[in-house]
């Protein structure tokens, strides 16, 4: 019986749930921004928060407190280096998450979770929204239309955050995909705006492992993905498996 448990096991035992969310921390301090399903995304906030929270400290025992959990040195710079200037005047609410639809497949609810504080896009929305001022005779036209075109700009920038599932290019694995995100490529439309030597050139400056890759046709099939054509990518796709 759960008697009041209300945390997530993830269908795991203690021991598995353990390292899952150590790697799951060690690999959104290090990137900033991860994708995973939305039970682990919750889980890892609730995990995460607190462990930031201890970092904001940077005394001998935090260091020993949080290395207990990290068991990583790589993250541990990070976290008490640029991580922790970030977020040194939030109170608390470090990470962000956003829901990204159903992954094919198994249809499980995939979601991106963030720094709040790394988001420059986001951030720089924020500061350019202007403060109202406020009347007793009730709000004015002016004031409306600044309010609408504000909440225009706040959820353009939403969507400008939610990034594709790049896999689905016949080509592109999970490592590649990370590659072209790291180049800041995160949708189809942007990769079918990307020529593909330039993504030939990224490949090659990852490793001699990604270099054989041909990534003649992705822009051609991103565009095909950002306009819906889906069924007409997927025949191009089984003809393109049937060349090998």
């Amino acid at each position: 019986m759960r008697h009041g448990h209300k945390f997530n096991k993830l269908g795991r035992k203690k021991g598995h749930r353990k390292a899952l969310l150590r790697n799951l921390s060690i690999a959104l301090i290090t990137h900033k921004r991860i994708k995973t399903t939305l039970p682990k995304a919750k889980a890892l906030r609730r995990h995460l928060e607190p462990i930031l929270t201890k970092a904001k400290t940077n005394t001998t025992h935090s260091r020993r407190v949080v290395f207990s959990y990290m068991q990583d040195n790589e993250a541990m710079k990070e976290l008490f280096g640029p991580i922790a200037a970030k977020i040194a005047d939030r109170p608390g609410g470090y990470l962000r998450i956003i829901r990204m639809g159903f992954r094919l497949g198994d249809a499980a609810e995939m979601a991106m979770i963030e720094f709040v504080d790394f988001n420059e896009v986001m951030l720089a929305a924020k500061e350019a929204k202007p403060k109202r001022k406020r009347t007793r005779r009730g709000k004015k036209k002016a004031d409306v239309v600044e309010a609408v075109a504000a909440t225009a700009v706040a959820e353009e920038v939403v969507e400008a955050t939610v990034a594709d599932d790049l896999k689905k290019i016949e080509g592109i694995g999970p490592k590649i995909e990370e590659i072209i995100n790291k180049a800041g490529v995160l949708t189809f439309k942007q990769l079918a705006e990307t020529p593909s030597e330039t993504i030939k050139s990224w490949l090659e400056a990852a490793g001699s492992n990604f270099a054989s890759h041909d990534p003649g046709t992705w822009p051609k099939q991103s565009e095909m993905a950002a306009n819906g054509q889906w069924d007409e990518l997927k025949t191009w796709q089984d003809e393109l498996d049937g060349g090998k």
